[in-house]
């Protein structure tokens, strides 16, 4: 490889809304990243997560299959 071409990959820490940090690799030239949601305030990992019933498509659902 050349490295004349290659990015510069370095560590960054990545700062949360909800104040959490973590390290990361990127070639992004920064010290810093912020984000708004991470796998910490996430609703899928945080298990607060709500389905939305569009149209009564569960009900639907359960109708045709006798559930």
């Amino acid at each position: 490889m050349k490295e004349s071409i290659q990015p510069n990959y370095h560590d960054v820490v990545v700062q949360c809304s909800c104040g959490a940090k973590f390290v990361c690799g990127t070639t992004k030239d920064t010290d810093v990243i912020k984000v708004e949601v991470c796998n910490k305030c996430h609703p899928f990992y945080t298990g607060k997560q709500k389905l939305v019933d569009t149209g009564g498509r569960v009900d639907k659902f359960k109708k045709r299959y006798n559930m």
